[in-house]
């Protein structure tokens, strides 16, 4: 399932301390007033793996053999034959052509027979519901898949039986997807990337993937170029239902070398596990239900794990980022210091440019709040492009809000209204209802010296 730390973790939210929202100036209250049409995004564009394929191979591994509690499977399963999948419920308008998107993506870039069809059957049912419904069924979850079900009202039921249980699964045939359809555009179109690939593919996520919508960061939440290669070796003719972990094990070099050439003159990074310790630790730091205290102890906790642990990938960039995201509010100078250790580590790691911009939109709020609008100007430019690229609206319109106050902060008034108005496009698409954009305008608008009591 999907979890609800996105919204805790990645978005940008509470960044600096500074004046109070309603500050904004009547600039950028009078664009709030005039929103433009909900921008989309043209053909994807995914990135290639570029790990070598003995790292795959422990990949493809882990992620098929294992759930996320860390329980191991012992059988292999999937679909076999072409899949159709039908949609229930009230989807909200975006879902109709994100899910078409999706599923051209999975015929011609994991060679998946995949299809929409309108009937009462299908091996796969998605079913729009309210956000409530889902929470009221598992508290913790922004979407879920269930094997052998095809209507919520069949869970609660059902998930006290076989069933639903994974581990006793011996192939696919009927699986139910649980999506909200009062969340915004892209976090319905994320919940069907992850919860659609899962439905299909591997169960497991794993923290110390930097390329795939597999990792709990929920860094990623448009299906990778690594995702497409996981998929196309998981429906390869040479697996099949009832294959145990060594008959997997020795059919997947012959595959990765025939569906990832180049991976075989990779050199290995043989990145260590991720101890369930820190997987703990950011779970509380990031998840539901602790308080501010526990939340920072948590990820204080991650932070020295990474470092005990001698990590310099991105996990412990992700320690670091964490403990900046919930350190912001009582100490600004501590926040902005991981941060910027944050960017560092995630500099160093192959396959982190989507991390990276992340970590520049909160170093960039920090610069706007000190008035340094060149230096939030010099920290926003190379990411644009990628939020673009991973079809990132949130965050592609947090960078341009943010572009928008840089420009003003160095006197270029007509051109940060232009890119203000640029930024409504696809904020419509990443937060959803007009009340959310407007409230995210205010947020980063208030960010800005020149907005405060004498701006």
């Amino acid at each position: 399932m999907r979890k609800v730390i996105l919204p805790i973790c990645l978005m940008l939210g509470a960044c600096v301390a500074g004046g109070p929202a309603e500050q904004s100036t009547r600039t950028a209250t009078q664009t709030a007033n005039i929103l433009p049409v909900m921008k989309a995004f043209s053909a994807p564009r995914p990135v290639p793996p570029s790990r070598s394929n003995r790292d795959i191979h422990r990949d493809f591994m882990e992620l098929v053999f294992q759930l996320e509690s860390g329980r191991a499977l012992t059988t292999f399963t999937r679909f076999e034959g072409p899949i159709t999948v039908r949609v229930t419920g009230n989807p909200p308008p975006n879902l109709g052509p994100d899910l078409n998107r999706l599923m051209h993506r999975l015929r011609t870039e994991a060679g998946i027979e995949i299809d929409r069809i309108s009937g009462p059957y299908a091996n796969i049912t998605i079913q729009a519901v309210s956000r409530a419904d889902i929470r009221r069924h598992l508290p913790k979850a922004a979407c879920f898949v269930v094997p052998n079900i095809s209507d919520l009202s069949e869970y609660r039921m059902a998930k006290r039986g076989r069933t639903t249980n994974w581990s006793s699964l011996k192939k696919r045939e009927k699986l139910a997807i649980f999506l909200p359809n009062d969340a915004s555009p892209q976090e319905v179109r994320d919940c069907l990337h992850e919860e659609l690939a899962q439905a299909i593919g591997p169960l497991n996520d794993l923290y110390r993937l930097p390329d795939s919508v597999f990792n709990d960061d929920n860094v990623h939440t448009v299906l990778t170029g690594f995702d497409m290669l996981i998929l196309r070796a998981y429906y390869a003719p040479e697996l099949h239902n009832g294959m145990t972990r060594g008959q997997v094990a020795a059919r997947l070099p012959a595959i990765l070398t025939r569906l990832n050439p180049a991976g075989d003159q990779v050199a290995p990074r043989h990145l260590p596990p991720t101890p369930r310790a820190w997987i703990r630790a950011v779970q509380t730091a990031l998840g539901p239900g602790a308080r501010p205290a526990q939340r920072r102890a948590a990820a204080n906790e991650a932070v020295k794990i990474a470092q005990a642990m001698g990590w310099t990938d991105h996990r412990r960039a992700f320690s670091h980022f964490a403990l900046g995201r919930l350190s912001q509010g009582s100490d600004p100078a501590l926040a902005r210091a991981h941060f910027g250790l944050a960017d560092k580590f995630y500099r160093q790691t192959p396959g982190t440019a989507l991390h990276q911009a992340y970590a520049a939109s909160h170093l960039a709020a920090h610069a706007i709040s000190r008035g340094q609008g060149e230096e939030a100007l010099a920290r926003i430019a190379p990411h644009i492009a990628t939020a673009e690229r991973h079809e990132n609206a949130a965050l592609l319109a947090t960078l341009l809000m943010l572009r928008a106050e840089a420009l003003d902060l160095t006197g270029r008034v007509s051109e940060a209204q232009a890119v203000r108005m640029d930024s409504l496009g696809w904020a419509r698409y990443g937060f959803g209802a007009d009340w959310a954009v407007r409230a995210k305008l205010r947020e980063i608008s208030s960010l800005s010296p020149l907005k405060g009591p004498n701006g």
